[in-house]
């Protein structure tokens, strides 16, 4: 099932033409909702232009001149940085969405032989086909379609693809289930953007996300996955826009450039203080039903505050956990 990204940054909605295409990237604050709904929070960068080709008989596809169309940037300026992110953190607070991670999306028509993202690295043949393939999706304009709703936002419909999907389009079926998955993911997931009917798909080609702090992070490579994307592209079912890379979880910070600059700004651990304890609520709240249905008592948040900090981690580490050792809690009492 598709889900809606609310303001998708442009990156992600690059287009072109046979007269030209735009190039660039952008590097996007997201959050979800209670429904795995995509929300942009705020541009760390986003650096546009477009890029004109030769009129000339067989230099269709050369690059004549580069005209910038967006230039936004908080990523070399750490108050600004800091404002950009405390700012997020609230509006994530006050419309009930939780913070899902960084996504970065780079565009360059796929003219570059080396791949862009961080942590993604593919065969010169693969790209090579790329290429070819975004020309294609140029000349038959088959870019994404933007839907304006009833209160004028934009959207988009999304989808991810590939082995480990389910580590970025998560389990669950509500904000405090995402919560509690969140709550210690790390690591990323890159890929590439493809267009299929209308919807924007994210094919995942590696990733090495875990959601436990004792899990040990190895990057697997989706080779199944980019064979899919070469038949799609074959078939003319796919048609590629952009890269992407998807750093998850608040331990995305730390990817930031300036993070080392910003990390003990005390408005920023004041604004990651009150978001802990917002997520906090959410993940007691998702035990204290569980708890209510097992009837092993009633006042779970009072019994969660008792903890230690290395008990609190664990507990909310694992539902099963965390109810057998509330029920051993209450057989104590």
């Amino acid at each position: 099932m598709s889900l809606e990204f609310t303001n998708p940054p442009k990156g992600i909605l690059a287009s072109g033409t046979k007269e030209g295409v735009e190039l660039g990237g952008t590097k996007t604050i997201l959050s979800i909702d209670g429904k795995h709904n995509f929300f942009n929070e705020g541009n760390i960068f986003s650096e546009m232009s477009w890029a004109k080709f030769y009129k000339e008989a067989g230099l269709e596809d050369q690059i004549d001149t580069f005209q910038t169309t967006e230039f936004k940037s908080v990523r070399d300026d750490p108050e600004a940085l800091i404002k950009t992110l405390v700012k997020s953190l609230s509006i994530i607070i006050k419309n009930d969405r939780i913070f899902y991670g960084i996504a970065d999306f780079e565009v360059d028509a796929f003219l570059n032989q080396n791949c862009l993202i961080p942590g993604l690295k593919l065969d010169y043949e693969v790209i090579n086909k790329l290429l070819m393939a975004h020309k294609k999706t140029r000349d038959l304009n088959l870019f994404p379609e933007l839907i304006i709703d009833d209160k004028g936002e934009k959207k988009i419909k999304i989808e991810f693809q590939g082995s480990n999907d389910k580590k970025l389009k998560l389990l669950g079926a509500s904000l405090e289930d995402f919560s509690d998955k969140l709550r210690m993911a790390k690591g990323f997931a890159t890929g590439i953007v493809c267009t299929s009917q209308g919807a924007v798909n994210l094919y995942i080609m590696s990733e090495n996300i875990i959601f436990k702090e004792d899990e040990l992070s190895e990057l697997f490579i989706d080779d199944d996955n980019i064979y899919i994307i070469e038949l799609g592209i074959q078939r003319e079912l796919l048609f590629p826009i952009s890269w992407f890379r998807i750093d998850l979880g608040l331990k995305s910070l730390e990817t930031l450039e300036l993070w080392d600059q910003i990390k003990d700004n005390p408005d920023l651990i004041k604004a990651l203080e009150y978001y802990d304890h917002y997520i906090t609520n959410l993940v007691v709240k998702k035990y204290q039903m569980v708890a209510s249905e097992e009837k092993i008592g009633t006042d779970l948040y009072k019994d969660f505050t008792k903890m230690t900090p290395q008990e609190r981690r664990q507990t909310l580490a694992d539902m099963k956990d965390a109810i057998k050792k509330l029920t051993q809690m209450y057989k104590d009492s």
